[in-house]
């Protein structure tokens, strides 16, 4: 009889072993989402931290004196945008964001700076800068993002692609030509591009408002920071 009731006991242990080594794997599983999640949550948090004191402490890393700008000479809401202009989700951002401005008549400003990845990019953006300097630089970017599916084929930029299309910004082809080749012109998108690295951008576009990063892409939560820098603000 002792015998029996040793052996049932036994069974009894061997049959609650691999429960509890389930039961502990679970446990193991889901501290570790908790902590990974946590540690995604602070990195969060010191980056806006870090960035926001980058934006008091170091602004010319979010905008520099060269900085093209659109909205309120005097407005509290800066929105800079590292853009590329062969990025389509860029283009689709853009009338968005030139609306969220109207919307909000001296109290946002857009800062473009240039991070212009995709191969060729680099070119439209010296087309860009060329066009500035004849006062159509806002002209010939409506341009660029109007015709980008003609020029920029699969995420690749074909910068000769889009000379048929600039004339409608009301340029001066030939003074383009010339202007672009402008060594200062190479110097900013150097300069946009030490700035992009510094901030950790990746891939555009890429926003901060404020010096503080979206907490996820997409333009509603860039909508809603915004908003909340102007309540803040005003």
């Amino acid at each position: 009889m002792k015998k029996q009731k040793a052996m049932k006991k036994q069974k009894t242990i061997e049959k609650q072993k691999p429960a509890k080594k389930q039961n502990i794997v679970l446990i193991s599983s889901v501290l570790l989402v908790i902590v990974f999640a946590l540690g995604a949550y602070f990195y969060k948090t010191q980056q806006s931290a870090k960035l926001s004191f980058m934006a008091r402490e170091n602004a010319s890393t979010f905008v520099r004196e060269y900085s093209m700008t659109h909205g309120g000479a005097d407005a509290k809401v800066y929105i800079v945008e590292f853009f590329d202009p062969a990025c389509e989700t860029c283009r689709d951002f853009y009338p968005l964001v030139k609306d969220m401005i109207a919307a909000n008549p001296g109290k946002v400003k857009l800062v473009v700076r240039y991070a212009p990845f995709h191969e060729g990019s680099d070119h439209v953006v010296k087309m860009l800068e060329a066009a500035r300097k004849q006062g159509k630089y806002w002209e010939a970017l409506q341009v660029t993002f109007s015709n980008q599916p003609y020029w920029a084929i699969h995420h690749k930029a074909q910068p000769e692609l889009l000379w048929q299309f600039l004339p409608q910004a009301g340029l001066n082809m030939e003074q383009l030509r010339s202007d672009m080749n402008d060594p200062e012109i190479a110097k900013r998108i150097e300069q946009d591009l030490a700035d992009a690295a510094a901030l950790n951008v990746r891939m555009t576009p890429e926003f901060f408002v404020n010096g503080r990063p979206l907490p996820s892409f997409g333009f509603a939560q860039l909508k809603d920071l915004v908003e909340s820098e102007i309540r803040d603000n005003y």
